[in-house]
């Protein structure tokens, strides 16, 4: 719809609610006051009763003297049918010129149409708001995802499966604290803004406290805080908290997101695999009703199963990487396992250390393939600071890393209660730089903390694997985007994308495809619905052998530009070497009439 045909719109609306208010009716001045919801309406079906329902004017289908709406509420939607004999001249008149997207309080008394549809036969109605902008241009169903993310609203208007996500969303974290306050866990809040930001090694927000005239940090992560309340003999504790990093942007992150830490005092890593465990699973069976989730694609085919049936899997770290990548990997020297681990395709900076380069290894080969619930255990103590060595293997620390659907979603320690001990590891990752240290925290220590588990799960990860969602951005309501730019800077962001692609396609030429992805990531932050950069991101993304994810990328590239043949190529040439020839063969099809279409 352009912008022309948009402004008539509205103008032609601003004059129905300037005759509406001629003739007494203010609808932002009046009020309804429902008896139920629609859903409730339709489930309570009784012949003849009468109902009072609220909501959105979504359908209209006039038929002269009568006529049918939709109302939609946030239960669902009931159909309303309206008589001229029932409401009279004056108010089927206006009634008849009520538009989608109009707030409507609908009274009658239900009955069941010809077509065996649940209706109310109305005898009165109040316009409660009026909608001044008509809605959007593909309203059952809006496709476009610049829109929906900037525009939530408008999704949750025109798409209500994507209500139902957030729906679940909320009941998720009911559920959490439904189960910690039933095991005596004590739900408190702790500062946002930190004067040293600590917890976590990330690059924090930084902003300025006037009146105490310094700088103050958006924190990182909830655990010092957490922990100095086990300190003051706060036993069981949990915070759901919003965490502040200021870090990249990409399918599994957001700079801004949702995290639960828990620690239970005489607890260990052990007691934390079982809360894990017992939580999710409860979480799948209260939510979900089952205790296998199943993940989908854009057309609706399966294309991943997950089984949260206990007990999970443990395997060690250690374990893990010599099956995975090479029995040898720990007797080899280092310069030979940075040698392997280059030419598996793990991004390996100059000054990575030894642990840094087993750990890009992990990333890169075995945490993907962990799409079942696994618990690696026994990671190496430089990766995790504020837990207790292992007494089997001093090397590591008594740790766990949950990892389901190729990423990780819980990691959790035996926590480190000696203070001496963890004043020269915390000295030793802030690398001598002495304005890093939280020494009111290991002041706090010295006063004696109870031997403790804690862990930390990330809400909107949580909610990508339960819902089945591939984007966190489809988990997180209004999630962080480029602020929407003016003219000029629209014109910035088309040479920039360019670039990009550029860029990423000479790095993919190199053999450099982690790099090449993070450049179309990139582009695709700046246009999400870039049907160029899709297909491109498809392609490194087979070369990485992350070949659901490459199928996601041409069908989303073909959602955005139907015209695109090269998707379909792709995508067909995928499918031949899956061995999925029908699907190939369909894809080719698709490539032949779209080339037909365009001549």
């Amino acid at each position: 719809m352009g912008m022309d045909e948009t402004n008539s719109l509205i103008n032609r609306r601003k004059e129905k609610l300037a005759t509406l208010r001629s003739k007494g009716i203010d609808p932002f001045k009046n009020k309804f006051a429902p008896t139920e919801k629609c859903a409730e309406a339709r489930a309570n079906y009784v012949e003849g009763r009468e109902v009072a329902v609220a909501g959105r004017l979504t359908a209209h289908r006039d038929m002269g003297k009568s006529m049918f709406i939709d109302v939609r509420d946030q239960s669902g939607r009931l159909q309303v049918y309206a008589q001229k004999n029932i409401l009279g001249d004056e108010q089927f008149d206006i009634f008849r010129h009520l538009d989608l997207g109009d707030f409507v309080g609908a009274r009658g008394t239900l009955f069941t149409t010809k077509m065996g549809e649940i209706s109310i036969r109305l005898t009165s109605f109040v316009i409660v708001a009026k909608a001044l902008r008509p809605p959007p241009e593909k309203w059952h169903g809006l496709a476009d995802t610049e829109i929906r993310y900037r525009q939530r609203y408008l999704d949750l208007m025109a798409n209500p499966e994507v209500k139902e996500i957030f729906l679940k969303r909320s009941q998720i974290i009911r559920e959490i604290r439904n189960f910690l306050n039933e095991r005596g866990y004590v739900e408190v809040e702790t500062p946002m803004m930190q004067s040293i930001p600590g917890g976590a090694a990330a690059q924090p927000f930084v902003t300025y406290h006037n009146a105490l005239g310094s700088n103050f940090y958006l924190r990182i992560a909830l655990e010092l805080y957490l922990k100095r309340l086990l300190v003051g003999g706060i036993d069981r504790v949990f915070e759901i908290g919003r965490i502040f990093r200021n870090e990249g942007l990409s399918r599994k992150h957001n700079p801004e997101f949702t995290m639960l830490e828990a620690y239970q005092a005489y607890g260990d890593y052990e007691s934390m695999m079982e809360l894990v465990q017992s939580l999710i699973c409860h979480l799948s069976q209260k939510v979900l009703a089952t205790l296998v989730v199943e993940h989908k694609d854009a057309q609706g085919k399966v294309i991943r199963t997950i089984n949260f049936t206990p007990p999970w899997r443990r395997v060690k770290y250690k374990d893990l990487v010599r099956e995975k990548v090479d029995a040898d990997w720990f007797n080899i020297s280092q310069d030979e396992r940075r040698k392997l681990a280059m030419s598996s395709g793990a991004e390996i900076g100059p000054d990575y250390e030894d642990f840094e380069v087993t750990g890009a290894v992990f990333e890169k080969l075995i945490e993907p393939t962990l799409i079942e619930p696994t618990f690696v255990t026994h990671l190496p103590k430089e990766l995790v600071p504020l837990a207790k060595l292992s007494p089997e293997d001093p090397s590591t620390v008594e740790v766990f890393e949950c990892c389901i659907n190729g990423v990780e979603i819980a990691p959790a320690y035996t926590e480190q209660n000696d203070p001496i001990e963890q004043r020269e590891r915390l000295e030793h990752q802030a690398g001598g730089e002495q304005q890093k240290l939280d020494e009111d925290f290991l002041i706090a220590l010295e006063h004696g903390m109870p031997p403790a588990g804690g862990m930390g799960l990330g809400i909107d990860r949580l909610c990508m694997m339960l819902l089945g969602q591939e984007s966190i951005r489809d988990v997180i309501l209004f999630p962080q985007l480029r602020p929407k730019p003016d003219e000029a800077a629209v014109v910035t962001d088309a040479g920039r994308i360019t670039s990009l692609l550029g860029k990423g396609e000479s790095l993919l030429n190199l053999d450099k495809a982690e790099a090449a992805l993070a450049c179309f990531d990139e582009a695709l932050t700046l246009a999400p619905n870039h049907a160029e950069a899709l297909v491109k991101k498809g392609t490194v993304l087979e070369r990485l052998r992350k070949l659901d994810e490459a199928i996601e990328c041409y069908n989303r590239a073909i959602a955005a530009d139907r015209s695109m043949t090269i998707a379909y190529l792709y995508k067909g040439g995928l499918f031949n070497r899956m061995a999925r020839f029908s699907e190939a063969l369909e894809c080719y099809e698709q490539a032949v009439r779209t080339q037909e279409r365009r001549g």
